[in-house]
């Protein structure tokens, strides 16, 4: 019918007539279904989620962003959105099931009893129940009208701390055995006009290396097959900014990380409609999972917080949510450590050993930390080709043993720490001849070692009790072992089990053995501090602290190099966490590596004997100086007021709960012609009704401040215009003490 026409019959316009209102009765009935359809609300302190329950039961994410004043109001999303067309249904899955009518990247891939690959997840049901103060545990039920399959959606939501995790529990009470091929934990959705992803990449000694570009058409991977940690070559935390990247004060962002410590896959897919599918779980790769009838798969969390101003509000709200709820006493204190491992490696006794545990009192530290070396008599530890595994006194370098070590250090009015790798061994041990199928290693090809080492089979319970009976053994016959650091050098190589019936389940099981290990650990002996060390930075997660008070960042201890990995980590992990020794790595002086240093937690890895008068008195003077204001350091906010990748020095802040005091360290990181600070830069997180007094801390002996001894400005101030650190050539780093003035 060509409305164009100057003569139209009366009944073809009737007819027409009644076609546009049927039009509109169609549209008008969608609406009103899409109003009033089911939508679950997830909210914390500033944000929320929420999810659209369709006319065909399936479960759709509608938005992440900052929250209406107006819950009612969520539902009115879809309805605004006008990229283009979904003809799936599929794209905004809570979390997309392969097969069927999905084209997309899927969340969960399984394969049925029936060996059918489809899955279809419908709504069942949702609850939502508080679980502490300020948290909230959301469940949502999925589940497949065909097969006795299902999933449940957890998301906890610490409500203060604008933190969510998520994972997902899959559960099936088939006729046979189910194959999951994919488990994701999350699967998120997220609009905007663009987006514009943080990462990082590095290897040993060169942790945490930003990179930022903008998302386009396609998926994004960032991944690991490590088996053993989850990072090395990149870490699974990273960054999503939406519409522009995101500055440390401005702009929309989201900062994820998987709660998991071996192989990650993380899927960020831009869609046909433009929009961000965000997929984050256990890398599938080789680990394809049997699941058993009335067995249940639960994943690991993905965490993440989201921030509508800036990098700097996000990282912070996950400081928080750690310090609060996820790593061991993250609201106590921490000790002081002189390591040996640099003074020594592997050549020590037990004179060397009295001698350094004197020079811990005499340096002012806390607890003496012996590293590598100390075990193995068949096969002594004295480098990293034997021994390992071999968890008893070497008796030539040690013929008093442990116990004389530890009594020495009470007598010395310190605490005594200790190095162990328990998940690896040395082929050259006696644990490898007399228990070879503890290794994981296949069989028929030729051996190929990482580190001089195999990894013990941690599927395995008898290895688990091993594993745990090496810390409990120390424990038990020195029950004043102070401090702990756990080591993992090695990755899996030659992945078989001798256990596993189904070898594909060997990465999994591995990461859920090593946890199971540490549980018993950290129930038996749940406050002594531990350090989480694996050849530097490869094992830094949040699924692996949540046993340890605190980690290594790297084995690169350059200062210089130290700032920029600190810098980086900063943005997941709050400074109670980060183990920072002095060593003579670099070619700084000591009061720049020792300035360093304390942007974290303390400690040092020097010969103390070899430091001449100067040094030795002003590394003395630096613990006091530091245990003065590390309590600002360790529970303070972290203000990041200057990026060393964009300026000639690095000025990093912490500021306490009251505003009372704020500490702020300055580095130089550039050595151009003319380096250094020529503005004042703004303080954060003040009282701007408040007077501070602004001190130069940390001063090497002999030296003078810059600083007038009664400089007073108000908060207003310091905010505004702010206070330049006069830092240059000659004063390589200063560190600034904001004290309130009553």
């Amino acid at each position: 019918m060509n409305l164009n026409n100057h003569f139209i019959c009366k009944s073809c316009l009737i007819q027409y007539t009644k076609l546009l209102f049927l039009s509109f009765l169609l549209a008008s009935a969608i609406q009103v279904s899409a109003q009033q359809s089911k939508v679950i609300t997830i909210e914390t302190q500033h944000n929320a989620m929420a999810f659209q329950v369709g006319t065909d039961k399936r479960v759709g994410m509608i938005y992440l962003g900052e929250k209406l004043a107006n819950a009612n109001e969520y539902q009115h999303i879809p309805s605004m959105n006008r990229e283009g067309t979904d003809p799936s249904g599929m794209f905004n899955s809570a979390y997309t099931p392969a097969g069927s009518r999905n084209l997309i990247e899927p969340a969960i891939e399984v394969t049925h009893a029936d060996g059918n690959t489809s899955l279809d997840l419908q709504y069942v049901s949702d609850q939502t129940k508080q679980v502490g103060p300020d948290v909230t545990l959301t469940s949502i039920v999925l589940k497949d009208p065909v097969y006795a399959f299902m999933v449940t959606l957890y998301y906890k939501v610490y409500a203060k701390n604008d933190v969510v995790e998520q994972w997902s529990v899959i559960k099936q009470t088939e006729k046979g055995n189910v194959m999951l091929q994919k488990f994701a934990s999350a699967n998120l959705y997220l609009t905007a006009n663009s987006y514009w992803l943080k990462q990082y990449h590095g290897d040993w000694a060169r942790e945490m290396q930003p990179q930022e570009s903008e998302l386009t058409a396609g998926i994004k991977v960032l991944d690991s097959k490590l088996g053993t940690r989850a990072d090395l070559f990149q870490p699974p935390s990273f960054m999503v900014s939406f519409g522009k990247p995101a500055t440390e004060e401005e702009g929309k962002v989201l900062l994820g990380s998987l709660e998991w410590s071996g192989n990650f896959k993380i899927d960020l897919e831009v869609d046909p409609l433009k929009n961000l599918r965000l997929i984050a779980g256990i890398n599938p790769f080789a680990s394809e999972y049997s699941l058993k009838p009335g067995e249940e798969f639960k994943t690991p969390a993905f965490l993440y917080t989201y921030s509508d101003s800036g990098k700097g509000n996000a990282s912070r709200n996950l400081q928080r949510w750690a310090r609060d709820y996820q790593i061991v006493d993250g609201k106590g204190a921490r000790l002081t450590i002189l390591n040996n491992w640099e003074s020594t490696f592997f050549d020590f006794d037990e004179t060397k050993l009295a001698a350094l545990l004197k020079d811990t009192k005499k340096l002012g530290t806390d607890v003496f930390l012996l590293d590598d070396g100390w075990f193995g008599n068949k096969y002594p530890r004295n480098n990293d080709h034997a021994g390992l595994g071999d968890w008893q006194e070497n008796k030539a370098k040690l013929p008093s043993g442990i116990g004389y070590l530890v009594k020495e250090a009470q007598n010395n009015e310190v605490k005594f720490g200790i190095w162990v790798e328990p998940e690896m061994v040395n082929p050259k041990s006696e644990l490898f001849e007399k228990h070879p199928d503890w290794v994981i290693k296949q069989p028929n090809r030729e051996d190929y070692l990482y580190r001089n080492q195999n990894v013990l089979d941690l599927s395995n319970p008898k290895v688990q009790d091993h594993v745990f009976g090496v810390l409990d053994n120390l424990f038990t016959k020195n029950p004043q072992l102070g401090f702990i650091k756990w080591d993992c050098n090695a990755v899996i190589y030659n992945a078989y089990s001798a256990y596993e019936k189904k070898q594909s389940h060997l990465y999994i099981d591995y990461v859920r053995g090593l946890y199971s290990v540490l549980a018993r650990v950290r129930a038996k002996y749940p406050k002594v501090p531990m350090m989480l060390c694996s050849g530097g930075g490869g094992r830094v997660d949040y699924g692996a602290l949540k046993y340890f008070t605190e980690f290594w960042p790297s084995d690169n201890t350059d200062p210089l190099e130290r700032v920029f990995i600190q810098y980086e980590y900063s943005f997941f992990y709050p400074a109670i966490t980060s183990d920072n020794h002095v060593t003579d790595w670099g070619k700084q002086p000591i009061k720049f590596r020792t300035d360093v240093a304390m942007m974290g937690k303390l400690g040092f890895d020097i010969m103390v004997g070899k430091l001449n008068e100067k040094d030795l008195q002003f590394c003395q003077q630096a613990i006091q100086t530091y245990k003065g204001f590390s309590d600002v350091v360790w529970h303070g906010d972290q203000y990041r007021l200057l990026s060393p990748w964009e300026n000639d020095l690095a000025s990093i802040q912490y500021a306490n709960e009251s505003r009372s005091k704020a500490v702020v360290f300055n580095y130089l990181t550039s050595n151009r012609y003319g380096a250094g600070s020529h503005l004042p830069i703004p303080l954060k997180g003040l009282d701007a009704n408040k007077k501070y007094a602004v001190k130069e801390v940390n001063l090497y002996p002999g030296t003078r401040s810059a600083f007038k001894e009664d400089a007073v400005f108000t908060g207003d101030y310091l905010m505004k215009i702010g206070v330049n650190p006069m830092v240059n050539a000659g004063r390589a780093s200063v560190i600034l003490e904001i004290d309130e003035v009553q």
